[in-house]
């Protein structure tokens, strides 16, 4: 392998580059957005937008309404833009302009009634987008079958029939189809809507396959116009690999070859053409040094000076309170001070090295008459460490160190022995909180800004804590299900219940569901800050709200009731509220029977307080339970000695002041508490 050819036009075209930009600026603007589908067909570039916070929905009902949605090149169809609007969405339309003609002509043909051919594929996404503009359309993948697709649509339509192409698609299969709708149909439109960037790189892909030995192609396995490079190439070059990125190009097939040339897909971002070039430039060199080097070159370098400035390597010989020794296979040793050792955390020199281990360090001074070389490995990792750094910020990588101080408007962070200010606003703590609680923590985060001319490194723990905390939100929404439990903790109170986060969602248990006992308001149960478990008791994915639950369901005071009593059971129960038709009184905690007026007392009584007060102690007869409606019936009178009946007349009075006497006329919650009297009973009133 001598040569390496890259074509000029490789790499994204004008619409992905377009889609790309907007999705960076959205992201910067919105700091989360959705994406219909994958916003390109290219793994590494949809890896890093989704580390800057691009999500993907496959379908619009998966987009959480009045979100931030980026609309792709590829387009869709009119239907999403109204699903879209539907949910109070926010629209960022990337389509390609060379697709938005598409789906002008797929409108017009609509209006004016004539038949409609895509040729493409139909599982593609601009294909589908394409069809979605127009009701009455056919997609076809190949020019065989394009014949009997065109008879079809012409018999519907009386010959009128309109022929777009996917952008994408290659000029050979355009000029066969052309010829074959002349043929078939008297009036038949046929559009040329192949992307003009598309047709340059696949003419410069021939001419890479006809010239070079071999052909490298670079793009995703999925992406349409890289599979079409590939199947160009192939047809007149004999060795053709097709690879997403350099890690996946294998040199060893490629050595044999002197010539080798490179294109890439649309959706391929140049700097992993840049890495796939260098990487085999550098194979390149490597095989001319191994070639080209003499005899006297490779007895030179068998017992090479060492100079000061000079990055080296040895094996670890000795270690000593003070020092490090190596053995740099040289007429030198080695030395390193201890100190160059120590890391953050004290950790001791035997627990970070050990003889025979590999190490490398910049030569700080050469002594040729002692024959010793002082080395310092610190200096080494200082500039490894910064371009460490800098790779982080370029690639957004999260890298991890030690909160080391308090500083004016923030706090300073170790980063590999380099300091990272992170401002306040970016330490992921509340406004106004004290910065000192970050203190000798260990914590993530992410570079935002290097200059290392004047040693300036910015830094962010809330894009870290912001990202996990939108994973596990969307965790929790993937894997929720009613009776589900979670340990959250109780952010806010209000008077009908509390809130409480579950890991980034919060959720609200209302005051009913915080005990089985008679509260006045939540702070009886909970308080801010309190940790709690929790379970599901519904969720709505679509308004994204859950309800929770908080008492225990085997601590049903229902329940105990029906365990320990039945009717006709003897109970002592306190009076908790007296009414003009009766009193209430606590059973069990957590449930209240009536005791109706005229089961007071033997008597006819005006008002319940002639006879009871709040407080009371008394013993009941059960005389009736409803368990569908939780509702009991309790008399004093019933315990009593029976008394003649009442005359006539009397009676009748009776009944009409408490009709039903024996009934269950009163209203409980769920819980079983009384909250009032039924309609019958009012109506009594």
């Amino acid at each position: 392998m001598r040569t390496v050819i890259e074509a000029k036009s490789a790499g994204f075209c004008a619409g992905v580059a377009r889609s790309v930009r907007m999705a960076e600026q959205a992201l910067a603007e919105y700091g989360e957005v959705w994406c219909l589908g994958e916003l390109i067909h290219n793994r590494d570039e949809t890896a890093r937008l989704s580390r800057m916070g691009l999500r993907t929905a496959e379908r619009t009902q998966d987009v959480p309404e009045g979100a931030v949605v980026l609309l792709r090149s590829h387009g869709v169809g009119r239907d999403v833009y109204a699903a879209l609007q539907a949910r109070g969405c926010t629209v960022i339309d990337a389509t390609c302009g060379r697709v938005s003609h598409i789906h002008d002509l797929a409108a017009a043909a609509e209006r004016g009634g004539r038949g409609f051919v895509v040729f493409g594929d139909a599982q593609h996404p601009e294909v589908q987008g394409i069809c979605g503009w127009c009701s009455d359309s056919t997609v076809v993948q190949d020019a065989e079958k394009l014949e009997e697709t065109l008879l079809r649509q012409g018999a519907l339509h009386k010959n009128a029939v309109d022929l777009v192409f996917q952008s994408t698609e290659t000029r050979k299969n355009f000029e066969e189809s052309k010829k074959i709708a002349k043929r078939i149909c008297t009036n038949c439109e046929v559009f040329d809507t192949i992307c003009s960037a598309t047709q340059i790189r696949q003419s410069e892909a021939l001419d890479l396959g006809q010239k070079c030995d071999a052909v490298v192609v670079i793009g995703g396995k999925h992406s349409a116009n890289s599979r079409h490079l590939v199947e160009i190439c192939a047809e007149v070059c004999d060795k053709v690999l097709f690879v997403e990125n350099a890690e996946e190009l294998s040199i060893s097939p490629l050595v044999a070859f002197d010539t080798i040339g490179i294109t890439a897909g649309a959706s391929v971002p140049k700097r992993i053409i840049k890495e796939v070039v260098r990487k085999m430039c550098d194979e390149i060199k490597d095989t001319a040094m191994e070639t080209e080097k003499s005899f006297e070159e490779l007895l030179e370098d068998s017992i090479k000076t060492i100079y000061n400035g000079d990055v080296v390597k040895g094996i670890v010989a000795a270690i000593t309170p003070t020092e490090v020794t190596l053995d740099l296979g040289t007429k030198h040793s080695g030395y390193i001070p201890v100190e160059e050792f120590e890391d953050e955390n004290g950790t001791k020199i035997e627990d970070l090295i050990h003889i025979g281990d590999e190490v490398e360090a910049s030569v700080v001074r050469v002594n040729d008459v002692e024959g010793t070389v002082m080395l310092s490995k610190k200096r080494l990792d200082a500039v490894k460490n910064w371009d460490d750094i800098e790779a982080a910020c370029e690639n957004e990588t999260v890298v991890e160190g030690v909160v080391t101080e308090e500083n004016k408007g923030g706090v300073v962070v170790s980063v590999k022995g380099i300091r990272v200010f992170v401002p306040a606003s970016q330490s992921g703590l509340p406004r106004d909180a004290e910065m000192a609680q970050l203190l000798k923590q260990k914590v993530q985060l992410r570079i935002t800004e290097v200059n290392k001319a004047r040693k300036r490194v910015v830094g962010s723990i809330r894009l870290v804590t912001a990202k996990a905390r939108r994973e596990a939100v969307a965790k929790i929404w993937d894997e929720i299900e009613i009776g589900k439990r979670y340990d959250g903790t109780v952010k806010s109170l209000t008077s009908y219940g509390a809130f409480v986060d579950i890991g980034g969602v919060d959720g609200m248990v209302h005051i009913s569901e915080l005990s089985w006992k008679r509260i006045a308001k939540p702070a009886d149960v909970v308080a801010v800050g309190d940790a709690i478990n929790v379970y599901v008791i519904n969720f709505d994915k679509e308004t994204h709200k859950i309800s929770l639950g908080y008492k225990d369901p085997n601590g049903n005071p229902w329940e105990q009731f029906k365990a320990k009593y039945n009717v006709g059971d003897v109970a002592s129960v306190a009076v908790v509220k007296l009414m003009t038709f009766g009193a209430f009184a606590e059973v069990v905690p957590g449930v209240d029977g009536l005791i109706h007026i005229s089961q007071i007392a033997n008597r006819r009584i005006g008002k319940p307080d002639e006879v009871l007060n709040v407080g009371d102690v008394v013993d009941v007869k059960i005389t009736a339970i409803d368990d569908e409606k939780h509702k009991v019936s309790l008399s004093i009178r019933a315990l009593s000695e029976p008394e003649p009946a009442p005359a006539k007349e009397e009676a009748e009075a009776e009944e009409a002041f408490a009709p039903e006497a024996d009934a269950l006329v009163f209203e409980v919650s769920e819980t079983g508490e009384a909250t009032g009297i039924a309609p019958e009973a009012e109506d009594a009133e």
